[in-house]
């Protein structure tokens, strides 16, 4: 029954996420910042899809300094094909793990829209 709906369902996912890690996981092949605080993502079964990061950039979180357009901009996709950002982007984020934000691609794609 493993890497079924039903498995997935059984196990406590809600049925999107069911879906999703029965059809296999997706990585993340590119990714476009947009003026609004959006990117613009492509998967490596052809999707595109739109992920909206705003929710994320509450003053008081950690993601709190991607408010700034230029430094969201700063975007790019790393070893593991997690979406990423250099807090200091003079320093290694390989080398100093805690200059580093990221986002996974599976919650970015459950949590993203088709274009």
């Amino acid at each position: 029954m493993p890497n079924t709906v039903a498995y997935y369902l059984s196990k406590g996912f809600d049925r999107q996420a069911a879906i999703y890690f029965a059809g296999g996981r997706k990585h993340i092949t590119a990714v476009l910042p947009n003026d609004d605080f959006t990117l613009t993502l492509s998967f490596d079964n052809g999707e595109k899809r739109l992920y909206d990061a705003r929710p994320l950039l509450s003053k008081g979180t950690v993601f709190e300094p991607l408010s700034d357009i230029e430094v969201f901009r700063r975007v790019y996709l790393d070893e593991q094909h997690c979406i990423a950002w250099d807090i200091d982007p003079t320093v290694d984020s390989r080398e100093v793990w805690s200059n580093k934000l990221d986002l996974c691609p599976d919650s970015c794609y459950l949590d993203s829209t088709p274009i």
